[in-house]
């Protein structure tokens, strides 16, 4: 039962004499002295609920971007392969040469008194030969001879015609002695024209020149040798490039020889160009943890450049179709990475490995099942083994 506010009235006075105020008091007193509860105030009971939604399994196919790097097909610092002076250099940095093609003439004045030399021993070599030869001959004669004499007893000692054989023997080996000194002297003359040849400098392959270290009357030599502080030229090939790309070791499975590859330069802002896989290392690097991978590119129109830096669009399939759940399921801390998968009723912690992110998807290994009920979003709040009411299912997204 509800009584009735009283009321009260209280008169105050100034001192002055001025206008009365009234102050009015309005109370209520409940009866029994209880509160009353708010009206729309919710009461709730039991366990708390959660939105969860459940592990899908399908075929994982994404493209990633890995950076990479266009080298030449071919490239060489061109020393000469003879020590001598710089007579003329007709090729500069950006000349294209063709295979063959004379890039600088040397000279070597000591070729001169070696061709000589060698030309020299070849004409004593033959003299030498001509000789025994003759000697051959002779001996042969006397041999000859000799037999017809015997043929009349009494004529020729037996021992004659023994030492005759002999003579013609040590004539035939001193014969073979002679060519084979003439064949040396011959090669050494011409090993000299070939190292004389070596003044020639020329283009192991088409390409085009990007260094250029030497003036006419510049002292060169061999890598090895005198006159080696640097290379006279470097010439590379660039009418067809190698890409190469640092693939990590969790995305080499599946590569194929022969597939195609897109890539960007920033040279060329919007524009994509593409490589054919040629190459594969088939070995991890331990330091990075890479494989190395090497794409034919070609380029015909010379617009790419060696030594370029690349954004390459990685292809990435896995052989077998992969667990995954929405990205806001997985929650880290500094001592794990898991998901809260519901149970029963109950909270679980499952350790996970995240993989590839497929959209609004992240690809999931730990011990999960397709179909499993984890939380929408996980968070570490929720302590292992919490009781909760799963909300209506969603399916991922």
């Amino acid at each position: 039962m509800r009584t009735r506010g009283t009321k009260s009235r209280r008169t105050w006075r100034p001192p002055s004499g001025g206008p009365i105020i009234i102050v009015l008091t309005l109370g209520s007193i409940a009866c029994g002295g209880s509160a009353q509860t708010p009206a729309g105030a919710a009461v709730q009971s039991g366990p708390p609920a959660i939105d969860v939604v459940r592990v899908v399994e399908q075929a994982v196919s994404v493209t990633l971007s890995m950076p990479g790097e266009l080298d030449p097909y071919q490239a060489v610092a061109i020393y000469p392969k003879v020590t001598g002076f710089v007579k003329t250099i007709g090729v500069d940095r950006g000349s294209r040469v063709r295979a063959g093609d004379l890039l600088a003439l040397l000279e070597a004045p000591e070729m001169l008194s070696q061709r000589a030399e060698a030309e020299s021993k070849l004409q004593g070599a033959e003299a030498q030969l001509a000789v025994a030869r003759s000697r051959a001959d002779a001996d042969a004669s006397t041999n000859d001879k000799l037999k017809a004499a015997a043929a009349t007893p009494g004529v020729v000692a037996g021992n004659d015609l023994v030492l005759a054989q002999k003579a013609v023997e040590t004539s035939q080996s001193q014969i073979v002695a002679a060519q084979r000194n003439v064949d040396a002297a011959r090669q050494a003359v011409r090993s000299i024209a070939e190292i004389e040849a070596y003044l020639k400098v020329t283009a192991p392959f088409d390409g085009i020149v990007t260094e250029r270290n030497v003036h006419p009357g510049a002292l060169v030599g061999p890598a090895s040798g005198q006159g080696a502080a640097m290379p006279m030229v470097r010439l590379v090939e660039n009418d067809r490039l190698r890409l190469v790309v640092p693939v990590p070791e969790a995305y080499i499975a599946e590569m194929t020889r022969g597939a195609d590859i897109a890539f960007a330069v920033p040279a060329y802002p919007g524009q994509t160009f593409s490589g054919k896989i040629a190459r594969i290392a088939q070995t991890v690097d331990v330091k990075t943890r890479t494989m190395a991978v090497e794409a034919d590119v070609i380029n015909k129109d010379g617009r790419l450049a060696a030594g370029t830096f690349c954004q390459v669009r990685w292809p990435v399939h896995r052989p077998g179709p992969s667990l995954l759940v929405p990205s806001g399921s997985v929650a880290s801390t500094t001592q794990r990475t898991f998901v809260v998968r519901v149970r029963n009723g109950r909270t679980e912690w499952v350790d996970v490995k995240t993989g590839l992110t497929s959209g609004p998807l992240v690809e999931v290994f730990g011990d999960l099942r397709a179909g499993d009920e984890v939380a929408a979003r996980g968070t570490d709040e929720m302590p292992a083994g919490t009781q909760v009411r799963a909300a209506e299912a969603k399916a991922a997204p």
